[in-house]
Formats: C-alpha cells, structure tokens, sequence
C-alpha cells in the first residue's frame, strides 16, 4: 500500500490539520516527519476546537496511529504539556509512537534562540523563540540529543558535557548570560525518561512493515513550502525540510512508496513571521482577511500578515513537490468580496515574472500583477458539492486551478471536518 505526503504550499497556516484531520479517519498511520512545537495545527472536530503544537493531527483520530517521526525536534515538556491538555478533555492519546531517533529540544537551545534573535537586531528572523533552529543546528553539526539518549545516563551526560563545552563559551563570552550546569540538563532529561519509554520505537521500522501489510500511512508536514531551508525564502525560513522530499528522510519511508503528494493551499495567502510577501496587504482588505478568517498563529498568537492568493507561488511548490493533489482552503472567507484579485505574475524592476526569481534580491522587489475575478454573496459554509457553489465561487477555483498547475481536489468551506468539498478522491 502506498503513503500519502501532505504538505503546506505558502508560508504554512493553510489548514494543514483540517485535511489530516478529514483524512485521518480513512488511514492507519498519521506521522509527522520534520518541525517542532513550533507547527501548530488548528481542528474542529463537531464545533469542538483543538490547537495541536508538536503532536500530529492524527492524534485526534480514532483509527490511525499518530507518530512523531525521527525528522522531527521534541520538546518534551511541551509534548507531556500538550498530551496532558488533549486527555483532560477526553481525547485518548494512548495509540501516540515517538521516533527512537527522533531530536531534542534542550533548555539551552531555547535559550541561545531567544539571545541570538536579540542579537541580530533589525535582521532577526521572526523564530517562535522555541529552540527548533538551534536543536537543527545541533543536530547537523553532530552535537544533538536523540530520543534514545536519555535512557542511558551515560551517554546522556557525555552528549550534555560535549554541548555544553560550545553553548557556555558563546553564552559567556558573547552573549553575557551565565553559563548552564551539566546536571541541570541531565536532570532535565531524566525526569521524562520513564514516563517516554513505552511511547518509543523504531519508528522507521513499524511505518514500512505497516506498508508491507497493506496499512495506509500519511505524512503530515509541518510549517509549509516557503518555509522549506532549501526551497523556501531563505534566511526566512524555518530549519528543517517541510517540502515533500523531506517527509521522506523525516519518516524513514522512500520516495517510491509514495503515490499521492497532496498540497495544502489557502484561497489567499498569509505569513507568520519576518521575510519577502509580494501580495501582502496593508489596507483595509487585509485587515478583512485578518479578522474574518480568524489569522492568529496558533503556537504565537502572532497575528498573520494577509495578502491575496499568489499563482506564481502556487505553481512553484507544485513544481518542487511534484503535488498530485490539492486542498483549497477557507473559501468561505472570501464571502462577500465584490472583485477578488489573484496574483497571475510579479514585476521586478519593470520586467514580467511568470515564475518565480530566481534570486532572493528580485524576489524581495517582487511586485504583483494581478487579475481581478467576480466575487459572491452567498453563504458557501453548508456547501458539500462543487454544483452547490454559486457560480462565481465555482469559476474562481477553476481558476486558481488552471493557474497553479495541479487540480483541486477538495475544498474548504469552513472550519469544522464536515465543512469539505471533495472533488477527488483523496486516498485512491
């Protein structure tokens, strides 16, 4: 049985989990192969809202077993916050698997997070503050705390003195804070060690024998294609590989047992966080979009800059995923907009960009060119058909469907799981 990738097309917050969500029910693993506690995913389920950080949507459904895969940086005093939390209010995380090989975020990386964005100054990048980029850091530059670490003390403290030997000269020396204790993390880490054992296992392994045994698994990325380290608005980027090439070293499952690469895009665009946003809004439309749509980070309670929805940008995540699929989101937040504009091209300095620059420099200059469509009055929120739509909402998405270069599966219309469009099948 083949695996299903999903994976944010803008600058992450597209409704992610409302698609793993919808699909979750219809699967039997839900991993989540790359990002931290810093991906937050909203879902409705029966008017019920849940703001999920570091566990994968899955967890919220009954039949799938959700997954924190090996790609993925874990806080685990977030992680036993946020399992607390859901079980409080009768959600069953029993079923949760945590990669053996999976990062750790330690005290130290939040730290140096917080102190280097302060020390950047005007070129601060806009992180959550959390300690991902540091933990990625680490973990490239072989200085990272796994998972499987911390159920041997010896090997722990090892790994901490080692760390600890670099972080203490930087935070001494060029950031004036005092250095940290080696105990003080090894304590950190013990405290979680029992109640994490059961959770933990060889990740890679289960996903490819539940292949081998016809069982459907499906990656759920964090954060989205611009935020991709290679691909996305690099420096403004988060640290890991959220594009679909990354859900397979973030698993542990190759690409030939993929089949569908399904890209999450919202019916305008939005971004968290400092970088380049060609159709960002300052007026009053973007304040409509803000508030209407509800555009508050969920992991930040940053409020989202707005803009409209960019082909160009669309067409190229579809390029470097290979996007068989997408899920168009929020439509219904575009109620009642006389013309809606869409970005068809840029302008850098008086030339015509059809595709993406090249270059981050005309990127930055990037100005859009749009094309006005016909907007609608009418409530879409009970739609459950493409025929229900009324026919401008209709010729809107044909629209953005001809522009990004893949077609449009499913459609949201509102937040709740049942408030979906399908099209296509998602799954077969």
């Amino acid at each position: 049985m083949p695996a299903i990738v999903l994976v944010g097309a803008q600058w992450g917050d597209e409704g992610k989990g409302k698609a793993t969500d919808l699909l979750g029910s219809q699967v039997d693993y839900v991993v989540k192969p790359n990002g931290g506690n810093n991906a937050g995913h909203t879902v409705v389920v029966g008017g019920d809202k849940y703001e999920l950080k570091l566990l994968p949507a899955g967890i919220l459904s009954p039949n799938s077993v959700p997954i924190i895969g090996n790609g993925v940086v874990v806080n685990l005093e977030a992680l036993f916050e946020e399992i607390d939390g859901l079980q409080a209010r009768g959600a069953d995380t029993s079923r949760l698997l945590v990669s053996a090989n999976a990062h750790l975020v330690a005290p130290y990386h939040q730290v140096l997070d917080k102190v280097t964005e302060r020390f950047l100054g005007k070129r601060a990048i806009g992180t959550t503050g959390r300690g991902i980029g540091p933990s990625y850091a680490d973990k490239v530059a072989r200085l990272g705390i796994r998972v499987q670490d911390i159920f041997d003390e010896s090997i722990l403290r090892q790994k901490v003195e080692g760390a600890l030997r670099q972080k203490n000269e930087l935070l001494l020396k060029v950031y004036n804070r005092r250095g940290i204790e080696v105990d003080e993390i090894v304590d950190y880490f013990l405290a979680f060690a029992e109640r994490l054992r059961p959770m933990v296992v060889d990740s890679a392994l289960v996903l490819n024998n539940a292949l081998d045994e016809g069982k459907l698994v499906l990656m759920e990325g964090g954060q989205a294609t611009m935020l991709d380290v290679d691909h996305g608005t690099y420096p403004f980027v988060t640290s890991s590989n959220p594009s679909a090439g990354g859900s397979c070293v973030g698993s542990g499952v190759g690409p030939t047992r993929i089949d569908r690469v399904l890209g999450i895009v919202k019916a305008y665009t939005t971004r968290v966080g400092a970088g380049p946003f060609p159709t960002e809004l300052f007026d009053e439309w973007g304040v409509y979009l803000q508030t209407t749509g509800g555009e508050v980070g969920v992991n930040t309670g940053r409020v989202r800059r707005c803009g409209w929805y960019d082909a160009v940008l669309a067409r190229y995540a579809s390029r470097v995923n290979g996007f068989t699929d997408y899920f168009l989101t929020k439509l219904d937040v575009l109620t009642s907009i006389e013309k809606i504009p869409v970005c068809v091209a840029y302008d850098v300095d008086g030339v015509r960009h059809d595709e993406m620059p090249m270059s981050q420099s005309d990127f930055h200059h990037a100005t859009p060119i749009y094309e006005e469509f016909d907007g609608w009055t009418e409530d879409i929120t009970a739609a459950r058909t493409f025929e229900d739509l009324p026919i401008n909402a209709q010729n809107y998405v044909l629209a953005l469907e001809k522009m990004s270069g893949t077609r449009i599966s499913a459609i949201g219309v509102g937040p709740d799981r049942e408030q979906t469009i399908v099209r296509n099948d998602l799954i077969n």
